[in-house]
């Protein structure tokens, strides 16, 4: 059997250790073993064990078998956290004071674990101290601000801003055609996991549009899972590079669209907001399709 994975977290890991995660039973003399016999390519080329992958290779394994590539939950208490992968959330860090850290998230990492989840933004918070928590969560793909408690009582005081709904969020999405409306709110229900449905509402605004190409911004007044990205498939107008939602193959090759842009909260009558560092492809492509034009995204008022 052919086993092939197209890798998508950029951790510059190597090879043979990248193999060891994700089939926790691989000895490494199996590994180099079938290295060798190139019964383990990337890119369909002969490599080595010490290969640093890289977003996007194309790993093949010739002799796949559940027998012998066994899976295991791992437990990451002691996982390593990449220097380099350091050093970007460092950079990442836009606000810090003793109670919460802002972070400029950015695409390509998990912001929360999970079996098939090599490195996430709780594994590196929880490196740097056991008291760091998430507060909320943003989609693996999607860029933007990602609020971090540095305490119990600071992740308490978020817990209820965020319940009761006192946490002003924005995000930006570049998407593939144009809403019918300029202006709106959308109501709709979501079917969850387990077939159930979540009501949600999201206000929406066209702020720029040319060539079927439209930047919007999003105001959830909920916050369920893929919110924005079904909404906006149900607007018909669904976000460049949504490998899950936009089936068109135009942009197929671009990362998702979507930044959590602006964030708003009060504690203790200080008043916060931040606003996120768009990606480099992000305002590559604003800046290509001409969508950029008499438009200064922080003096937008956003209601």
């Amino acid at each position: 059997m052919i086993k092939i994975i197209i890798i998508d977290d950029d951790l510059h890991y190597r090879l043979d250790k990248y193999l060891k995660i994700k089939y926790s039973f691989l000895t490494q003399s199996f590994i180099e073993k079938n290295i060798r016999k190139k019964n383990i390519l990337i890119n369909n080329k002969k490599t080595l064990a010490n290969y640093i992958i890289k977003k996007n290779d194309k790993l093949k394994i010739l002799n796949f078998h559940q027998d012998l590539y066994k899976n295991k939950i791992i437990f990451k208490k002691n996982i390593q956290i990449p220097s380099n992968i350091l050093k970007i959330f460092k950079k990442s860090i836009i606000f810090e004071n003793q109670d919460f850290i802002i972070l400029n998230k950015w695409s390509s990492i998990s912001t929360q674990g999970g079996s098939k989840i090599l490195l996430s933004i709780d594994d590196i918070i929880k490196k740097l101290s056991p008291n760091y928590k998430l507060v909320h969560r943003l989609d693996k793909e999607t860029a933007g601000l990602l609020i971090i408690s540095k305490s119990l009582n600071s992740a308490r005081i978020f817990g209820n801003l965020f319940k009761s709904k006192l946490v002003d969020k924005t995000y930006l999405a570049l998407c593939e055609g144009k809403p019918r409306l300029k202006e709106s709110i959308v109501k709709l229900n979501i079917k969850t996991k387990d077939n159930k449905l979540d009501k949600t509402e999201t206000y929406y605004k066209v702020l720029k549009n040319n060539k079927n190409i439209s930047l919007i911004l999003f105001k959830p007044k909920t916050g369920k899972t893929h919110q924005l990205r079904i909404v906006s498939k149900n607007l018909g107008c669904p976000i460049i590079g949504d490998k899950k939602y936009n089936h068109q193959t135009r942009y197929k090759n671009e990362n998702l669209k979507l930044n959590a842009y602006d964030l708003k909260f009060k504690i203790n009558k200080n008043e916060y907001e931040f606003k996120s560092i768009l990606p480099d492809d992000f305002n590559l492509f604003i800046k290509k399709n001409k969508l950029n034009s008499q438009l200064n995204l922080k003096k937008l008022n956003f209601k």
